[in-house]
């Protein structure tokens, strides 16, 4: 019979990733996607668009609308033009209490919890949510240092995923963080950014999908957010032959010159303090996700940016969403032992069961068996988002020269199994139509065709509009 967990002695703080806190106005929710209604979540969130725009200059300031943070998201979440979809941090929340963590209680007379996910209105600025967080975690960290004897040295440990970790960074390097955290651990963070941001960015909902019904284009420009996704790295594939170019050293359509040098120099700050402070490398942990397609570099055309998957003429992949070049820190060659590789989609990197089981090494500090020892990853295509009358296209192939069965299957918000099929994937793309399925949101799910199968699972979404 298992022994139970040992009470952690750290507090664990949880930061999701762009989009993946709910919202509140004084009028009520505007944005919380419950399972099933993830395309009503988004055009209510249209509806709300004059409301939660940011205004014009707003740096690293609140607006001051009534707009406030609620909880993290359980269920899958998405806005089209500003960040594809991601699923909900139930499970990761469930293996932190496997784990032996617990949330406060509201009973005033119950100890304090050691752990705590931390929402955070995701419009604004990094600078300014890091500064939020300190209000937050220090005071919970009290309170749980104040228990004594093994709890009096406790410090922060934090676990995120996607921008989650930026606001992380900031806090602990610009914010006097450093002196309470033990370890940052993020799932797919943009340490340099993503070229998906400058994507979203310049060219927008319409141009890039079509006569959608709601269009966030002029809101995802007004977020600093967004901007502070951008690459760092130099990503722009120039006119003539020559280097790639920064987004700073180039004169992009649609891109606000203003919010785009100032997000550099909220990568370069933190650049800065985190070398000259060497502790922070090693109190670092990323699990990257790799072998996805992924946007990296950017081409400049008569209508916006058209993106590219490929680095200087090398496929380098990435987890979908952040390129493997800007998944990690400026330090941090990406061939470095230090970097925990998962194959799997930016939206599920944070549920994956073997991204789970490097969490809880990272945390327990002790053997336990990880669930991947596949030898086979796949590389999974699936488009963000089509509309009704489109047939939906899958390709899969192997990372390897190996041919082998793989499973996929359709299915909706609600998890009930729309769609299946078998197909023998290589290292060349195969490709596998799904027609016939309704408006809505749905995972596609990449696995061995039999429980024998040894496949590291990818887990993809999309949206089907109406």
């Amino acid at each position: 019979m298992p022994h139970p967990p040992t009470p952690p002695t750290d507090l664990v703080v949880v930061l999701p990733g762009i989009t993946g806190t709910t919202l509140r106005t004084p009028d009520g929710l505007v944005w919380s996607p419950s399972a099933g209604a993830l395309l009503t979540a988004i055009k209510t969130f249209g509806r709300s668009l004059t409301r939660l725009q940011l205004p014009e200059g707003i740096k690293d300031e609140h607006p001051n609308d009534g707009v406030h943070p609620v909880a993290l998201m359980p269920d899958l979440h998405a806005l089209p033009g500003v960040w594809p979809a991601v699923k909900g941090y139930d499970l990761l929340l469930e293996r932190l209490r496997s784990l032996g963590y617990r949330e406060s209680s509201p009973d005033p007379d119950a100890p304090p919890g050691s752990l705590l996910p931390a929402p955070y209105d995701w419009r604004l600025s990094n600078r300014w949510n890091g500064r939020h967080l300190a209000t937050l975690v220090e005071p919970a960290l009290e309170r749980w240092r104040a228990q004594g004897g093994p709890y009096a040295d406790a410090q922060l440990v934090f676990v995120c995923h996607s921008m989650g970790g930026l606001v992380a960074r900031w806090y602990i390097e610009q914010c006097g963080g450093a002196e309470f955290t033990r370890k940052l651990i993020t799932f797919g963070t943009p340490y340099r950014g993503a070229a998906k941001a400058l994507e979203q960015l310049v060219n927008g909902v319409r141009k890039r999908i079509g006569p959608l019904s709601v269009d966030l284009t002029a809101f995802a420009r007004s977020l600093p957010s967004l901007h502070q996704l951008l690459p760092e790295y130099a990503c722009i594939e120039p006119t003539a032959p020559g280097p790639l170019a920064k987004t700073t050293e180039i004169d992009i359509p649609d891109l606000d010159t203003k919010q785009a040098t100032d997000a550099m120099r909220f990568h370069t700050q933190l650049r800065d303090a985190e070398t000259a402070r060497p502790a922070s490398l090693t109190a670092t942990h990323a699990l990257v996700g790799i072998r996805q397609n992924t946007p990296t570099t950017a081409r400049i055309t008569r209508t916006g940016v058209e993106i590219l998957g490929t680095y200087e003429t090398r496929n380098l992949f990435g987890d979908g969403t952040v390129p493997i070049v800007g998944a990690s820190r400026h330090d941090v060659p990406l061939d470095s032992n230090t970097l925990r590789r998962i194959p799997d989609q930016h939206g599920n990197l944070h549920r994956n069961p073997a991204a789970l089981d490097e969490l809880e090494g990272i945390l327990t500090a002790a053997d336990i068996v990880v669930r991947a020892p596949e030898t086979t990853h796949l590389s999974v295509d699936v488009p963000e988002l089509i509309t009704v009358d489109e047939d939906l296209t899958v390709q899969v192939a192997t990372a390897n020269n190996k041919r082998t069965a793989v499973r996929l299957t359709i299915s909706n918000e609600a998890g009930r199994l729309e769609q299946a099929r078998v197909v023998t994937a290589g290292p060349e793309p195969v490709e596998a139509t799904f027609d016939g399925l309704a408006p809505g949101a749905y995972t596609v799910d990449a696995t061995g065709a039999s429980p024998a199968s040894r496949i590291a699972p990818v887990s993809s979404d999309i949206l089907i509009w109406d």
